[in-house]
């Protein structure tokens, strides 16, 4: 599961990743669902010579197809690899095969390992960006005034033997993870077709991962709540 993490700049990823870049936007440090994120997806709409294989966009996180409000992506932004094909809000992206890739430099889970929820922030062990692999589904309004909108998921697996991830999360609850990929990965990925997708739904070697305490400041709380993303944060601050 991830509700919280920090997207890759698109000046990092540009670095990364030979691609075209849809127009610039400013994103916030920290992304939470309903927040606009970078993705990556196949360049569409290019010409054939162009060279760009994947272009980067910028998407709500949480999916929200073009029939939900836009509350749903409070609770889309993760989707079970074995439910994704069956459930309503996930199915026709499946069906399509919009696969995307989400850049993120960190990410954060909640450990109870002290009795009580401390955010913990995951990160490769040698400080470089990692992509989770998702969905992305397209709406034609809900977008910044009103215009188009993109919107992803991350998919998830099981980690209940997984030796770092299986230290998140509540004690009893079956352990998630988002399925992490590296870039030389990201091509095949995009690219999969859906009987081949679940070769990418492994988990993540917990040897090039590293994990710290990350715990949220305290703050003030606001009566009433300004914004979705400060709702969202005040349910699940930990």
């Amino acid at each position: 599961m991830c509700a919280n993490y920090t997207p890759t700049r698109a000046e990092r990823l540009e670095a990364l990743l030979v691609t075209s870049v849809n127009e610039p936007f400013s994103f916030k440090y920290e992304c939470y669902p309903g927040n606009l994120a970078p993705l990556i997806r196949n360049a569409e709409g290019l010409p054939e010579d162009s060279g760009f294989e994947r272009q980067l966009d910028y998407g709500m996180f949480g999916v929200v197809p073009p029939w939900a409000d836009l509350k749903l992506a409070r609770s889309t932004y993760n989707a079970r690899t074995e439910t994704v094909a069956t459930k309503p809000s996930f199915r026709s992206a499946w069906k399509r095969q919009q696969f995307c890739a989400i850049p993120v430099d960190n990410f954060f889970e909640p450990n109870y390992e002290s009795g009580k929820p401390v955010r913990w922030q995951i990160e490769h062990v040698d400080g470089k960006p990692l992509c989770v692999a998702g969905l992305w589904e397209w709406r034609p309004n809900g977008g910044p005034d009103d215009r188009p909108l993109i919107s992803f998921t991350m998919l998830t697996i099981n980690a209940d033997d997984h030796p770092l991830m299986r230290r998140f999360h509540k004690p009893g609850d079956e352990k998630r993870m988002i399925v992490l990929l590296d870039f030389d990965e990201v091509d095949a990925w995009l690219q999969s077709p859906l009987e081949n997708a679940p070769e990418f739904f492994k988990q993540y070697d917990a040897e090039k991962l590293t994990a710290v305490a990350a715990p949220k400041a305290a703050r003030a709380k606001k009566t009433p709540v300004q914004n979705a993303e400060e709702a969202f944060e005040d349910r699940f601050l930990f």
